[in-house]
């Protein structure tokens, strides 16, 4: 979806550097798989065809971030559990 980022941080040995890929046209998506020690990012249309893509070795990556789109104003994340939280004393 628009808007969709994904942030790579990683080790450069002498510090971090941050990456972002973001899904930057309607109807384009990110994946992102893991094989043989590399991550990789990829910019995907519907049709499947990558646009863009970022690799990283896993032992050099810190942190690989996913930000989802918000859809409006009133977005929220829906969140369900199968026990229930009591607050207070019952």
């Amino acid at each position: 979806m628009k808007g969709d980022q994904v942030e790579a941080v990683v080790d450069t040995g002498q510090g971090t550097q941050t990456f972002v890929i973001e899904a930057t046209r309607a109807g384009r998506r990110l994946e992102v798989t893991t094989s043989r020690g590399v991550i990789e990012v990829s910019e995907v249309t519907r049709g499947g065809t990558p646009v863009r893509t970022g690799r990283f070795m896993a032992s050099r990556l810190i942190a690989l971030v996913e930000h989802p789109a918000h859809e409006g104003r009133d977005a929220q994340v829906q969140v369900s559990t199968r026990r229930q939280i009591v607050t207070g004393s019952e």
